[in-house]
């Protein structure tokens, strides 16, 4: 008689389950009747139950452009970080590289920390969660935009655009966090996978010195698999740093005397030998060839049939790997010069990958050049490359957003270890909520979109 009942038990759950579950995991919305306390799907809570992982614990928000890919990482009972759920990106505007100011339809890449006052319940584009945009190394280096958010609908000017049903999932996990009494959560923006192909196969990217930058706190994570604590001085990023003496950390400032934790050091060395191991077979593999970068539209092609009896609101994007290619350096040329044969003359943006610095980007005339652009924008895919990954193109080419010339030192891209020591606790833990004061008589901020 109990097995009967267990069984009957059993039925009635999953019964349930499919009322708000589609066969595949997707929440059927239109029996949702509170989106802002939507509970996590039963599949989700029970991979959580696996894995060892609080209801309430902390996460983080990993996003990888050219892959279209967000994942959400979720601290064990350990308070070590593991993956949860992943997510394909419905839709992303613009181009790998960071965003630099508004209207450029760039989504934003970095370390971003996000707040219960980042939570958008109220958003037309179903849910939104704000990026933090722009951060203390956005603000240090003039970099200006507004709005740019993770939301629904997937449409995105400049944005990390979900489907609603995704959305809804990652609100979720991040109201769970914060009434966890997580404080701050860290989301990590990034253009692809920092692997040593990747890294080696964006190597004549004007945005490499920018991107090696990011690598840095990618890497710890990897090692450690916490949350770096990240940091901001002489205008660039820092992770995992000790300050020596009276010394601190400010923005606009030079960097005080810092250090590396001796166990994450440790950890480290045997990671960037293999990488750097790693980096120079990659390069030798992809000599001779050019790795082009398609435009949003091109991106938009590969996926136009996914819009199909949808609103016209609705506008995937499509990855970067499915429209993109590694072509001869000759097929490059002639891509680029198509490309830049439909630019608009009267003062349009050039969209190309390698075409000039994302923070001065040059205009076309009223009578364009494609070939002196061409010539210009076109990598140095068949120059010398070092072990060390350092690119030997020029130095006006290499620059970085900010200006700045390259480092010497090559990039640092991950390998698998296995048990490694691990630096300090985070400061992402379980440290008690203070939800935003909203000051009297005027709207909270995230209430204006």
């Amino acid at each position: 008689m109990r097995l009967k009942i267990l069984a009957s038990v059993l039925l009635m759950a999953t019964a349930l389950v499919g009322c708000t579950e589609s066969i595949d995991g997707a929440i059927d919305l239109s029996t949702v009747k509170n989106k802002v306390e939507q509970p996590l799907p039963a599949r989700v809570v029970a991979e959580m139950q696996k894995k060892n992982m609080p209801r309430n614990s902390p996460i983080m928000i990993r996003v990888f452009k050219e892959e279209g890919v967000m994942e959400i990482w979720k601290a064990k009972a350990d308070n070590r970080f593991d993956k949860i759920a992943q997510y394909q990106i419905c839709a992303w505007s613009g181009k790998l590289g960071p965003k630099v100011k508004e209207g450029d339809r760039q989504a934003p890449e970095g370390f971003y920390n996000l707040t219960p006052a980042h939570l958008n319940p109220n958003s037309k584009y179903y849910l939104a969660i704000n990026t933090g945009f722009p951060n203390r190394y956005d603000a240090a280096n003039g970099r200006n935009g507004s709005n740019l958010m993770i939301h629904g609908a997937c449409s995105s000017s400049g944005c990390y655009s979900m489907t609603d049903e995704q959305i809804l999932e990652i609100y979720a996990f991040a109201r769970d966090a914060f009434k966890g009494g997580q404080s701050t959560i860290q989301l990590e923006a990034f253009p692809f996978r920092m692997t040593a192909e990747n890294m080696a196969r964006h190597r004549n990217s004007e945005h490499l010195d920018f991107w090696k930058m990011l690598k840095v706190g990618y890497d710890q994570f990897e090692v450690t698999k916490r949350p770096p604590e990240v940091n901001v001085c002489d205008r660039k990023y820092v992770f995992n740093q000790q300050v020596q003496g009276a010394g601190s950390i400010s923005p606009g400032a030079a960097c005080p005397q810092m250090s590396t934790p001796p166990a994450l050091t440790a950890a480290l060395t045997s990671y960037e030998k293999d990488y750097q191991l790693a980096y120079t077979k990659a390069v030798d593999k992809l000599s001779g060839k050019v790795w082009y970068e398609p435009t949003e539209a091109e991106r938009k092609a590969v996926v136009a049939a996914k819009r199909k009896g949808r609103d016209l609101a609705y506008a995937p994007t499509g990855t970067s790997l499915e429209a993109g290619k590694l072509v001869e350096p000759a097929e490059f040329e002639t891509l680029m010069a198509a490309r830049l044969s439909k630019t608009k003359p009267a003062g349009s943006m050039l969209v190309a990958s390698a075409e000039g610095n994302a923070g001065k980007q040059g205009r076309v005339g009223s009578q364009p050049a494609p070939q002196a652009a061409v010539a210009t924008a076109m990598p140095q895919a068949t120059q010398g490359v070092s072990p060390a990954g350092r690119s030997s193109m020029s130095v006006a080419t290499a620059m970085n957003a900010s200006g700045r010339q390259p480092a010497s030192a090559g990039p640092q891209a991950p390998m698998t270890t296995g048990s490694v020591p691990v630096p300090a606790p985070n400061p992402l833990a379980y440290a008690s909520v203070q939800p935003a004061a909203e000051t009297t008589g005027k709207k909270p901020f995230w209430k204006l979109w």
